[in-house]
């Protein structure tokens, strides 16, 4: 049975798409107005703002009303009809960026069976960095009464031969455009078109064949080949997986395979998208001697040259340092190094931040007391290759463009 398959995919009928689709909810976490804006936008129309939590909510007066609100929404938006229900298909998305490139996706639904997130896992879907537990249970309180599912999650695909959505993208023209819109507070420019019929069988025989070789791309490396990886929207995936077992633990031997909650809604894209980037993210230690600290990390984990190291420059005050982290610790130079930092700084009274603009990140090194390690940007065939061999990336590991370039809520899908 293939772990990406076509859904029943539910789209707004009338409801003007500008003010149905909604940014991820962990985006603008720290910014209130950001949402007081998208509310404002949204009013007098159906939008995803009504059925999603924004984690900006967490923990204030809003949440609670907000997380009883949401279930009641969504019951009245299927029964007002809001929804179009397009059966057995994908939605083919290109999403134009701020730099004018456009990243092309499939949205479909995985198999939560195939799906394991802990550390280490084998399974042909994996998250690509450690879920903190801590936040799944606010999100399963919105899903577990949830009828309908909107994801923001976005997998990932090792797909060099650009076999699999690259020849949807060539006869686009063929198919029929089932939304188009501008996205609000500047998230660029969005378009879906219909998949069905032959195209989806088209889609699955390729697919199918494309799962059964993979491994073909990581003969001799350590650990166990996969076919998707979590890219963005981890926690979100984790949330429908718990979901999806506590479902399980509380009907023993009745059998669930065609259950809606096994499945989870998402949108698959190519890692070698021309619009795909990783933007690395630096590290910065404030509190400590960073003479010590760097002396500490050369005896650690450091060789002599780039034949053997991956070269990360280290800023102190006014200087830089080029140094080079030893390359048989670890897949990725983050790995190599934030394995070290963890074990290093347990225990210390110091900081640890996460910075993406090299800029910023030198200038806080300039700082007394301060270390900063710039990171070079990472390959992208590098990730599927790291979580493979190390079980899962650091966390912070690297960022998928920028905060306005991250998914919108769009597409749904029953799960009750």
């Amino acid at each position: 049975m293939s772990i990406f398959k076509p859904a029943n995919i539910l789209l707004p009928k009338d409801a003007p798409m500008e003010k149905w689709a909604v940014i991820a909810c962990d985006q603008f976490t720290s910014d209130a107005e950001y949402w007081e804006r998208v509310k404002e936008a949204a009013a007098g129309s159906p939008s995803t703002i009504n059925l999603v939590l924004p984690e900006a909510m967490l923990g204030t007066p809003e949440e609670e009303a907000h997380t009883a609100l949401i279930n009641e929404t969504m019951a009245k938006y299927v029964e007002d009809g809001v929804f179009e229900t397009y059966e057995n298909s994908f939605i083919y998305v290109e999403r134009t960026m701020e730099n004018g490139t456009i990243r092309k996706g499939l949205v479909g639904m995985v198999d939560l069976e195939a799906y394991d997130f802990t550390v280490g896992a084998t399974t042909d879907i994996r998250a690509t960095e450690k879920t903190v537990i801590e936040r799944i249970p606010p999100r399963v309180k919105v899903r577990k009464d949830a009828p309908i599912e909107l994801p923001h999650i976005i997998m990932l695909v090792d797909d060099h031969d650009m076999v699999l959505i690259e020849p949807i993208t060539a006869k686009k023209d063929e198919l029929k455009k089932v939304y188009e819109c501008d996205l609000m507070e500047d998230g660029g420019h969005i378009a879906g078109y219909l998949v069905e019929g032959a195209d989806v069988e088209a889609f699955n025989e390729t697919f199918e064949e494309y799962s059964a070789t993979v491994g073909e791309k990581y003969v001799g490396l350590d650990g166990v080949p996969m076919i998707l990886a979590t890219g963005d929207g981890n926690h979100s995936l984790a949330t429908a997986k718990t979901c999806y077992e506590e479902l399980k633990a509380a009907n023993p031997g009745v059998d669930l395979s065609n259950h809606p909650a096994r499945y989870a809604l998402v949108e698959v894209e190519n890692i070698h998208d021309e619009a795909q980037v990783f933007e690395p993210i630096h590290r910065i230690v404030i509190g400590l001697d960073p003479e010590q600290v760097l002396e500490d990390c050369k005896e650690a984990i450091c060789v002599d040259g780039p034949d053997e190291g991956y070269d990360v420059k280290v800023f102190i005050g006014g200087t830089v340092e080029d140094i080079y982290l030893d390359k048989s610790k670890g897949e990725l130079a983050v790995g190599v190094l934030q394995v070290w930092l963890d074990e290093y700084l347990a225990g210390k009274e110091c900081e640890i931040d996460y910075i993406h603009d090299d800029d910023a990140l030198i200038d806080l090194a300039s700082k007394p007391q301060s270390i900063g390690f710039l990171l070079q940007g990472m390959e992208k065939s590098q990730l599927f290759r790291g979580v493979i061999a190390d079980g899962s990336l650091p966390r912070k590991t690297f960022s998928m463009g920028h905060s306005r370039e991250k998914r919108y809520y769009v597409e749904a899908r029953a799960i009750k």
